[in-house]
């Protein structure tokens, strides 16, 4: 038996997303691990279930996405519903597009903070 329930190919996957992040996720990455430095648990492309979060801190459950332009219209569907499971689950799903990283780092910084401050005294 493995070391946990996570399923080898969602393992596989998500090994391959680490490796293969893109310019918005690395520069997200490398705020989050300042957090991480501070106390958080932030990781990265982490499996849940049969989904890969790009961003998970399990403790305070709290995922944050990265959207591009592939998360359009015809993805939309598809997101809402992993969402839903995943708040089925207890965690809180924050989103972010590309843009809001590239031309607004530090607002996107400051909204995972008020969200983490909140997930941490249990809202």
């Amino acid at each position: 038996m493995g070391r946990s329930s996570i399923d080898q190919t969602t393992r596989a996957r998500s090994r391959r997303l680490r490796r293969e992040m893109t310019h918005q996720e690395v520069k997200l990455w490398l705020k989050l691990r300042e957090l991480n430095r501070l106390g958080a648990g932030f990781r990265r492309q982490g499996a849940i279930g049969p989904y890969i979060a790009d961003f998970v801190w399990f403790t305070a459950r709290l995922v944050i996405e990265v959207d591009g332009d592939q998360h359009g219209n015809l993805r939309q569907a598809t997101d809402l519903q992993r969402d839903d499971w995943l708040r089925q689950e207890g965690f809180i799903v924050q989103r972010f597009w590309n843009h809001e990283i590239d031309g607004n780092l530090d607002g996107v910084m400051q909204a995972i903070s008020e969200r983490i401050q909140c997930r941490l005294e249990g809202n």
